[in-house]
């Protein structure tokens, strides 16, 4: 049973006795961008088309915005693409992407996930965090560590939300953040980086 299966944010609720909560949690934490990247995803905001596909989305707009804000991160983490992860037959698929604790044996060896980034195919948010939520449960299980928070991002490349589960309390943030105001976005997203830092120290 693949984390597609679940077609809702209330499939993963219901399975595994989550309750959620609606607020604002993402602490902006201000990220000075270097100029190149931006004028790359203004460039694709403006001459690509980045929405035919969802490889497009991904190569266009998604990795690149988290791979700038991860190389400021590069000494506690590793970010991967598409490495599929399981916990069970019921948790088990590939998310789009993992931020996971660098190991100490190199950048080679996948360690403990703390931040799943899923992309929401179709502009379909809704199955998004169905998926994101029912990784992140597998991410918390594999970890073994109930109350180290475990972050979610869902995204059409455009749109970014941002979910965070903590022990059986799923939080989804208010804020909803755009490419189209890149700095707040990457604020935000620095700033579960840096949440996610502290809570690993």
């Amino acid at each position: 049973m693949p984390f597609t299966t679940f077609k809702g944010i209330g499939d993963v609720l219901k399975e595994y006795q989550i309750v959620s909560m609606e607020m604002d949690f993402v602490a902006e934490v201000s990220f000075a961008s270097n100029e190149a990247f931006k004028a790359d995803i203004e460039f694709s905001l403006r001459e690509v088309v980045f929405d035919n596909s969802e490889y497009a989305v991904c190569e266009n707009l998604i990795y690149p915005t988290l791979k700038e804000v991860y190389k400021h991160h590069k000494e506690h983490f590793s970010l991967w693409s598409h490495q599929p992860i399981s916990f069970n037959e019921k948790l088990c698929g590939i998310p789009d992407y993992i931020v996971a604790k660098r190991s100490p044996l190199g950048k080679f060896v996948f360690d403990q996930p703390y931040i799943i980034v899923v992309e929401a195919k179709r502009d379909d948010f809704a199955e998004g965090w169905g998926q994101c939520l029912a990784e992140m449960v597998a991410v918390q299980k594999l970890n073994s560590e109930l109350h180290q928070p475990i972050f979610g991002i869902v995204s059409n490349g455009k749109v970014w939300e941002f979910g965070r589960l903590v022990a059986s309390q799923f939080t989804k943030n208010i804020t909803v953040y755009t490419i189209y105001d890149l700095d707040c976005l990457m604020n935000a997203i620095n700033g579960v980086f840096v949440q996610c830092e502290a809570a690993i120290a």
